[in-house]
């Protein structure tokens, strides 16, 4: 297939489309390579895999509606993951207008490319954190999502919401994917893990919020990448069953889909602390903090819909996740 992988220097976006390209695809990598965090580990995982047979990049900001257009009719796609975003919960406090032009306009001009080029699927980027307020544990995405508790959780669900609109109104199918805590080799350097293995190695002391209360269903990247690929695979098509009357929000009369993506398992956040020093082999300096604005408690993914649709459900242990990952981080920066 030839597939549009939006936010490819990103994290997740790395790992797809190299997984893509090891199995035969064809990738059209997008990232307009910002400054987010910082963009020399964007330009590094691109290393990985510029000059690779079937892999062309294209440097655009999604929010150009133009380019956008351009980029479409220049190369389309069969299919389309977009997984381009402004990140981050606490930084939808300081910089809302970034979440506006990059996780809403943008979406909607992606939408646009699939619609006028007849991409057969559209596979996008979700999040945890559209649960919110909810404590109905574990999150499954039959569950009502309508109390987000950060901006950046808001232009998640209106991306769901945008996306059954599309399959409704042009019968694109869409399959939004929401991914739990993702972690892992060329992770996000704004990211817990990513922090606290700086931090400790510097012998610098880590923040723990919530006073280390926190629970979270982290998810390895290999796992995610997985579910990725399984569900842009198996087209999103039309509920037979869906009633109006009794309205389910993971699926519709429209070819719409929605997954989590989880590991299933909640870890306490002293639990992975305790993983990562083991890892270092070092003791981490703590200074407990209460909990952030916007932040929840705990996640905890249900996946059994996933697991019956694609017949997959991740299995990284987060002791061997944590492991992955420092390996990695030692030989990236030399520490």
């Amino acid at each position: 297939m030839r597939v549009l992988v939006t936010g490819v220097a990103g994290f997740i976006g790395f790992h797809t489309a190299r997984a893509l390209l090891e199995r035969g695809d064809q990738v059209v990598g997008v990232d307009n390579l910002n400054a987010y965090y910082d963009p020399a580990l964007k330009q590094a995982r691109l290393q990985q895999i510029h000059g690779r047979n079937g892999f062309t990049f294209h440097k655009i900001d999604l929010a150009d509606r133009n380019a956008v257009a351009e980029l479409f009719r220049q190369e389309h796609p069969d299919r389309v993951i977009h997984l381009a975003a402004q990140a981050g919960v606490r930084y939808a406090a300081e910089n809302p207008h970034a979440y506006l032009d990059s996780n809403l306009a943008g979406f909607l001009n992606i939408l646009e490319g699939c619609r006028h080029t007849a991409v057969e699927h559209l596979v996008y980027a979700s999040s945890s954190s559209v649960y919110g307020a909810s404590t109905q544990m574990p999150f499954s995405v039959h569950h009502n999502v309508d109390h987000p508790l950060s901006f950046y959780a808001a232009t998640k669900k209106s991306n769901e919401l945008m996306a059954h609109s599309y399959s409704h109104l042009y019968g694109l199918p869409t399959t939004g994917l929401r991914f739990f805590t993702v972690y892992g080799p060329w992770g996000r350097p704004d990211m817990s893990l990513f922090l606290f293995c700086r931090k400790i190695l510097a012998g610098e002391p880590i923040d723990v919020f919530n006073h280390g209360r926190h629970r979270r269903d982290f998810t390895y990247i290999d796992d995610i990448v997985e579910g990725v690929l399984r569900t842009t695979d198996q087209v999103a098509a039309p509920e037979p069953s869906w009633s109006g009357d009794a309205p389910d929000p993971a699926t519709s009369a429209a070819p719409y889909r929605l997954f989590n993506i989880g590991n299933n398992q909640p870890v306490e956040l002293m639990h992975f602390i305790e993983c990562i020093e083991k890892a270092l082999g070092r003791t981490a300096e703590k200074n407990f903090l209460p909990l952030q604005p916007g932040d929840v408690e705990a996640t905890y993914a249900d996946i059994d819909a996933l697991s019956d649709a694609v017949g997959f459900r991740p299995s990284t242990s987060i002791e061997d996740g944590i492991e992955r990952f420092v390996a990695w981080y030692r030989e990236f920066y030399g520490a």
